[in-house]
């Protein structure tokens, strides 16, 4: 038999970076699905993340939008302000926001090798610093970094993108070490293969190459990743920090 499980997220307000598109946006709707306020970032695609609040009807009340670059400390900065008047509550922070700039390495920019490592990995930690300083004072708090299998596989053409992973959950290790006893936990999501707009720019033979690496022959679902992203920031998952969680299919 199948069971739904759910979670109430009713007065708790989450943080979701780059949560108007891709798995962020499904990380928005899930919280939002249980009762939390959402305030998801974005970066420039204005378009995408209004079309996304509109598409959510009467939940959206529920979905504030702010655009900003999590790699840039000023902005890091102006955010958490605003945040902290306006959101004292905010409990639970998903760092999402990432980007891909793939090449070989031997012919990979050092211009793509810093946006990435910027937004995937700095963005991560400028945001999580902030985030740490204000859950201290309410003594409770959730981090979820989403890092990648890429990290620990480390796939041809992802030298960037593999280490600001790997990267993600050093961080997460460290930090989770430093603020366990203030009822912070720290962990990470690490998906697989996802159906989402970053994966459609890979070649259709590329696609079917990778789905026949995964044991269970398809991709994974947004869905089921917010799955496990809501449970690792729910009270119930209090005892879970410094982790690091696959979806992958088996890979």
């Amino acid at each position: 038999m199948q069971t739904n499980i759910s979670y109430d997220y009713t007065n708790q307000t989450v943080i979701v970076t780059g949560g108007t598109r891709g798995i962020g946006k499904s990380i928005s709707e899930a919280y939002l699905n249980s009762g939390a306020t959402v305030i998801a970032t974005y970066t420039s695609n204005d378009e995408a993340a209004q079309t996304f609040k509109t598409s959510l009807g009467d939940d959206g009340v529920r979905l504030e939008l702010r655009k900003f670059d999590v790699s840039n400390v000023e902005d890091v900065d102006a955010f958490w302000t605003w945040c902290t008047e306006n959101h004292p509550e905010v409990s639970v922070l998903i760092n999402n926001s990432g980007i891909r700039k793939d090449a070989l390495t031997a012919s990979m920019t050092s211009d793509d090798w810093d946006a990435v490592l910027n937004v995937n990995l700095k963005g991560t930690f400028l945001m999580s610093q902030k985030s740490v300083l204000h859950f201290m004072k309410q003594r409770y708090g959730r981090i979820i970094n989403m890092s990648s299998i890429g990290g620990s596989l480390g796939l041809p053409g992802q030298a960037n993108y593999a280490a600001s992973k790997a990267g993600q959950v050093a961080l997460s290790k460290t930090l989770s070490k430093e603020v366990a006893k203030r009822g912070i936990t720290v962990n990470n999501v690490c998906p697989g293969f996802i159906e989402t707009e970053l994966i459609n720019d890979l070649p259709e033979e590329q696609v079917k190459e990778y789905k026949k690496q995964v044991p269970m022959k398809r991709f994974g679902s947004s869905k089921e990743v917010a799955d496990i992203v809501l449970f690792l920031s729910s009270k119930e998952a209090g005892y879970i920090t410094g982790t690091s969680v696959e979806i992958s299919g088996g890979l």
